[in-house]
């Protein structure tokens, strides 16, 4: 029998949009816009996207890599996140699971606070994780909400 281990991790990223709290909100309240940022990718082919944003609801997203030289090319990676607290243009509150294939790899409490500031609104994300075997591992993930954050740039043009 397999002996099942667990990696725990809490990072902390901060970001600065040049946009009010209320745009920075609907990125994540939006689904076109959530997708656009979120979900969309060269490295992968989205097969499933819905967005439930209110407390109690669901957002899921399903992608199949597609990067040549990619030791996950052709798996499908499955999101599924729950909505535990929203204030609007304020925070956001989810927990979520990544299965890659079959094989549930990690579970994850975030939070997502939006500040007003001078030049916009500041976001501080705070993501706490388990990470099961087969896990992309705390270092990849932290890297990989650290490019969801440049993209989100995206949405607000200067």
């Amino acid at each position: 029998m397999e002996e099942r281990s667990v990696i725990h991790s809490t990072f902390v990223i901060e970001r600065s949009y040049p946009a009010t709290t209320e745009r920075v909100f609907a990125a994540f309240a939006d689904p076109g816009k959530k997708r656009r940022w979120f979900v969309e990718s060269d490295s992968h082919e989205v097969e499933h996207y819905e967005l439930d944003f209110r407390v109690g609801g669901k957002e899921r997203a399903r992608f199949r890599f597609t990067k040549d030289g990619s030791p996950v090319k052709g798996i499908a990676c499955t999101n599924d996140t729950s909505y535990l607290d929203i204030v609007p243009n304020r925070r956001v509150v989810l927990a979520s699971t990544m299965t890659l294939g079959e094989k549930c790899i990690s579970a994850s409490l975030a939070t997502v606070e939006l500040l007003p500031s001078e030049t916009g609104t500041d976001l501080i994300f705070t993501h706490q994780g388990a990470f099961f075997e087969g896990a992309d591992g705390p270092e990849m993930r932290e890297a990989g909400w650290r490019k969801l954050f440049d993209q989100l740039t995206e949405e607000f043009p200067r």
